[in-house]
């Protein structure tokens, strides 16, 4: 399948593991030029290495004003096709464990830096009736899981304005999606596993295997997967998906709308 992203240009936060490396990888591959960001440079400098002048490096926190400022710097007056906004998630806590310092840098590390970075993408996108906004989230959205109540909660937050923005777009040529992964082969699962083995007093890779039989397929997915799917809704084939939280999850959600 030709995904007509030749030559286009994309950004992707958090590119150096994960979900980002792995849809970075994707756009490469179908020879799109793609801007990757993440706090560790060495995990850029390959993507350099491997596909050259095609790959423009940010280093640095996406969360922050000065880094995002720096990002739009780069993209200057060049047309955006996409943009993935993806960053890693707060502590695993339960409630009782938070206090409010933990919820103020939650909605920072959450939300509030992608409103920022979405209203500058309008700016961008609108005078050219053109653009794709991935938004990486979780399958909590859909159904909460234990030690998250953090990421449960905000990551809600961020499907809120994500629906609401896409209605408000949908007919400038801009869409706005939300991909909701469940249980995947990624480095953020391991804050995840060592809670858990905390908690009960397991081994983590026993942890894990509890985790794996959470979902019907019996376990952890492959961030390729999801990056196929996010290549698609980037490319021009997705023009009439707007404002979807679409999971990916291998069976992990119970409910009939998930």
């Amino acid at each position: 399948m030709d995904f007509q992203v030749k030559d286009r240009l994309f950004a992707v936060t958090g590119a150096t593991s994960g979900f980002g490396l792995a849809i970075s990888h994707a756009l490469l591959e179908e020879g799109a030029s793609v801007i990757v960001n993440a706090r560790r440079e060495e995990g850029l400098a390959g993507l350099k290495k491997k596909y050259g002048p095609r790959v423009e490096v940010l280093q640095g926190d996406i969360t922050t004003d000065a880094v995002t400022a720096s990002l739009f710097r780069m993209i200057g007056n060049r047309l955006l096709d996409g943009m993935v906004v993806n960053a890693g998630g707060p502590p695993a806590k339960s409630f009782a464990d938070t206090d409010m310092s933990d919820w103020d840098a939650a909605y920072h590390s959450i939300l509030r830096w992608k409103v920022k970075m979405t209203h500058e993408l309008l700016d961008k996108m609108l005078p050219q009736q053109y653009g794709r906004i991935l938004y990486i989230e979780s399958a909590a959205v859909k159904q909460p899981i234990e030690n998250l109540v953090l990421s449960n909660s905000m990551r809600l937050a961020v499907v809120g304005f994500v629906k609401t923005l896409s209605q408000e777009i949908a007919d400038k040529g801009i869409t706005a999606n939300v991909l909701a992964p469940g249980y995947h082969a990624t480095p953020a699962m391991e804050r995840l596993f060592e809670k858990k083995s905390m908690l009960l007093g397991i081994s983590p890779d026993e942890a894990r295997g509890l985790f794996e039989k959470e979902s019907a397929m019996g376990r952890l997915g492959n961030p390729a997967d999801l990056a196929s799917l996010a290549l698609w809704l980037l490319s021009p084939h997705g023009a009439f998906v707007t404002g979807q939280t679409i999971s990916i999850d291998g069976g992990l959600i119970k409910g009939t709308m998930g």
